[in-house]
């Protein structure tokens, strides 16, 4: 890649770029003669990482080394006074790079020790007025790089171009997002949802994602959105979309959520947030949504088919996990046998849009707003048509975090006493039977996940919540609906019961 640098600004740019396209273990060499910007490069990617714009950084040359424990723990190396190239073994390089960043100025003596499969190599050269950057380096960090150079002109079509960057957060999906600072007005928020690569068919010629209704493309948040928006909830107001590329730019509803300090949920937010389900579920949501003037999308049914799938993960995952063997054919037999059973028990159950994961890290509390407002939705992509009670259970039993039985019970009564309210023909024996089934069904999907992000995805964090689901489904257990389920959990015998 050459890119054209007409001044410092563009510099202090590139490094922020950069700054958004590495990853740990990546490794860049900045190659230039002195006062060819080498400095204010690094200085303007290592501010980036920290989101600190006044962040001291000082020059590594007498130090060799200094290092910032950031949310990528960024090296800066200066190889000027190393005398011999042994001497990189003493700094531990191979070390900084295990879950870090390495960024080596003067890297020519230790050119031929410097990881190849993850260098990439920055050469700034004096070019008139301004300088030019000529980069080298693996084709999955250049096509990165790209994906960023990609966002910047994406932006600077809607406005933004010279406007700060910073990493805010990704996800368990292929999505990513930025925190967009322009020089004036409020921040926004970049999504960037490149279209994921096709997974493996495990079934009927689908891949999971398929089967489960995971959206793939920007087209179902976009629907979604305008039409919670339009009905007097909380979703972002998207301001600009390339469809095609994956971007959207979007309101940025801040950062406030539902947890108090210690991690612990506020009862009054909670309770505003049910208050939000139900006048959501009132709503007779169309089947087709617009997405713009030529484009429609249809909305997903939660069938049969995406039920089984999630819960499949339990038997496919932690059970053996759990019990250190897989589980035989008959067990696998009876276990879908019982969730074919459960799922015709569904079939006169109250069914309208739901949001599929509506708890605490999808929650964003508006202090500036009133009423139904206060409550920002986000990552609502994956939105079906399927029975109500599921979103009720996602939020009484917050996969992220401990709902106590009193605030458990007072979230349901607020929520059947709103519905009962808005419709005299809610059937609310239905309502609990219908909860039973569906948190049964997402505890069942969140303790497979669990295992799967720790075993297949290198992600142990996700562990933690394997006790709280595991106390959920006991409790929703409880119900005699269930119990060829929870007769088939104890005779498996893989500790949930």
């Amino acid at each position: 890649m050459h890119i054209q640098l007409a001044g410092e600004a563009d510099t202090m740019r590139l490094g922020e770029q950069l700054a958004l396209t590495l990853k740990p273990g990546d490794c860049i060499a900045l190659v230039g003669d002195l006062g060819a910007g080498k400095s204010t490069l690094a200085r303007a990617f290592i501010r980036a990482m920290a989101d600190d714009d006044e962040l001291e950084v000082p020059s590594p040359t007498f130090t060799i080394v200094q290092s910032y424990n950031l949310r990528i723990p960024v090296h800066h190396l200066d190889l000027y006074r190393l005398s011999d190239v042994s001497e990189l073994d003493e700094l531990g390089l191979d070390e900084m790079l295990k879950d870090g960043i390495c960024l080596i100025e003067w890297p020519d003596i230790a050119a031929q020790d410097l990881p190849r499969d993850s260098l990439l190599t920055l050469q700034l050269e004096h070019s008139g007025t301004g300088r030019t950057a000529q980069l080298e380096g693996p084709t999955r960090i250049l096509d990165r790089l790209q994906r960023v150079f990609d966002i910047a002109e994406f932006l600077g079509k809607a406005g933004y171009g010279t406007a700060k960057r910073r990493f805010l957060t990704g996800d368990a999906s292929t999505r990513a997002y930025e925190t967009i600072l322009p020089q004036d007005g409020p921040n926004l928020i970049l999504m960037d949802w490149p279209t994921p690569p096709k997974g493996a068919v495990i079934q009927d010629g689908k891949t999971y994602a398929e089967i489960a209704h995971i959206a793939q493309t920007p087209p179902a948040f976009i629907a979604i959105g305008n039409y919670l928006s339009g009905n007097g909830l909380s979703a972002p107001a998207i301001y600009a979309a390339d469809i095609g590329k994956g971007l959207l730019l979007l309101e940025d509803l801040g950062r406030e959520g539902v947890l108090d300090e210690a991690g612990n949920p506020i009862a009054e937010r909670y309770l505003e947030s049910v208050t939000c389900l139900a006048r959501l579920h009132a709503l007779k949501t169309p089947d087709i949504l617009p997405v713009d003037d030529s484009e429609t999308y249809s909305i997903p049914g939660f069938d049969r088919a995406a039920m089984k799938v999630e819960v499949s993960l339990l038997i496919d995952w932690y059970l053996p996990w759990k019990r250190g063997s897989a589980a035989s054919q008959d067990e696998r037999d009876e276990y879908f046998a019982i969730w074919d059973d459960l799922i015709d028990q569904l079939a006169d159950s109250e069914t309208n849009l739901l949001l599929r994961d509506f708890h605490s890290p999808n929650i964003i509390w508006r202090n500036d707003r009133t009423g139904a407002g206060k409550v920002g939705i986000i990552d609502f992509q994956d939105a079906m048509i399927g029975p109500t009670a599921y979103d009720v259970a996602s939020l009484v039993q917050d996969a992220r975090v401990t709902i106590r039985p009193d605030l458990s019970d007072a979230l349901l009564e607020r929520y059947l006493v709103l519905r009962r309210q808005q419709d005299a023909t809610f059937d609310e024996t239905k309502f609990h039977d219908t909860f039973a089934i569906m948190a049964t069904q997402r505890n069942c999907k969140l303790a497979g996940i669990w295992v799967r992000l720790m075993q297949r995805d290198g992600k142990p964090g996700y562990m933690r919540h394997m006790p709280r689901t595991m106390e959920y489904l006991k409790a929703v257990l409880k119900n005699d609906r269930l119990s060829p389920l929870r007769d088939w959990l104890i005779k498996a015998d893989i500790g949930i019961l």
